[in-house]
């Protein structure tokens, strides 16, 4: 019994001695590990190499709002909106007068002619603290409506007029807001540009990437022509009698002008064609024998604008004069030469 107490005794001691060291291996590992990193102040921002932005609402951050884009300019009958913040009784709707001013209570008249938007409030916030009406005022100027500052269409279009350069500004947008070419339309465009000199003429084709090319951007004032394409009248004992617009740049001759029109039909005397060209005296009448023209016996003839060419009945004297001709030229249908 005392052998065996005395192992009972020398393994609690060493029970209790064992842990004593897991105690000390853990403290001692704990107090090794690293320290959590505490969290950064925030310290002083770090300087901008550049200059600092303008405020906000100031005359400088609006001008910078401006640069880079073609800012439209105010003109004379121009529709605008006036609000002042805090000040209801200066706000208000009103247009621009012929002599590019407006009126607005304690300051009077106000030039904002010339000035784009962002301009305009500047030189309102300006008359409003000159005049001491405010300390420091804050004017919003919105353009309702561009009477001045639009884009002209005209000629050949289904609806020429004039159209606000708000909208969209590049060539085809223009022309489909004007209710497209008609078919008197030839396939290009002169554009005029308010302050140069020179117009410029573009071709207008069916080939995308022409028309990518050619779908060029508009300027607030410039003028869009688009000019009337040559015509020829073929008339008579032909299959689609009527007017043939020229918009080959190679030329058109009699025998593509027959053949647009489907050609003679079997009552006619092609042998007896004759082309009216009206000139500075008159019409002046030729024979052309289009039934040689078809079969490669004659040289072919080359036709102008607003020629005549006539296809009579065969077996049938006709006595219609140039005159007569003419006069039904108004009333003929109108197709696109396909080459």
């Amino acid at each position: 019994m005392r052998r065996i107490s005395s192992l009972l005794s020398h393994s609690f001691r060493l029970l209790t001695v064992l842990g004593l060291l897991s105690c000390f291996q853990l403290v001692a590992a704990q107090n090794s590990a690293p320290m959590e990193e505490a969290p950064r102040q925030p310290g002083p921002a770090m300087e901008h190499s550049g200059p600092a932005a303008p405020p906000s609402g100031s005359p400088e951050h609006k001008a910078a709002a401006q640069t880079g884009s073609s800012a439209l300019l105010i003109g004379p009958g121009d529709e605008v909106e006036i609000a002042v913040y805090g000040a209801p009784d200066l706000s208000g709707h009103t247009r621009v007068s012929a002599g590019g001013n407006i009126s607005i209570p304690l300051i009077g008249y106000v030039q904002i002619a010339g000035l784009s938007s962002s301009e305009a409030e500047g030189a309102i916030e300006a008359k409003l603290r000159q005049d001491n009406v405010l300390n420091d005022p804050q004017v919003s100027v919105y353009v309702k409506e561009y009477t001045s500052s639009g884009i002209s269409v005209a000629g050949e279009v289904a609806k020429p007029g004039f159209y606000s350069a708000i909208g969209p500004h590049r060539l085809y947008d223009v022309l489909q807001a004007a209710g497209g070419p008609t078919d008197r339309a030839a396939n290009k465009v002169v554009i005029a540009h308010r302050d140069e000199a020179d117009a410029t003429t573009l071709d207008i084709s069916k080939d995308p990437a022409q028309m990518a090319a050619s779908n060029i951007e508009l300027q607030p004032g410039d003028t869009v022509v688009v000019p009337k394409a040559g015509i020829v009248y073929v008339l008579g004992e032909v299959t689609r009698p009527g007017g043939y617009v020229l918009n080959s740049t190679g030329g058109i001759t009699v025998l593509q002008v027959v053949a647009a029109a489907g050609g003679p039909t079997h009552l006619s005397s092609a042998g007896k064609t004759r082309l009216l060209r009206r000139t500075e005296n008159g019409f002046q009448e030729q024979a052309v024998n289009v039934k040689k023209l078809l079969r490669g016996k004659a040289q072919d003839i080359a036709v102008h604008d607003q020629d005549i060419l006539f296809v009579p009945t065969s077996g049938v004297k006709t006595a219609l004069n140039a005159g007569t001709l003419a006069a039904t030229v108004g009333t003929a249908a109108i197709y696109r030469v396909p080459f």
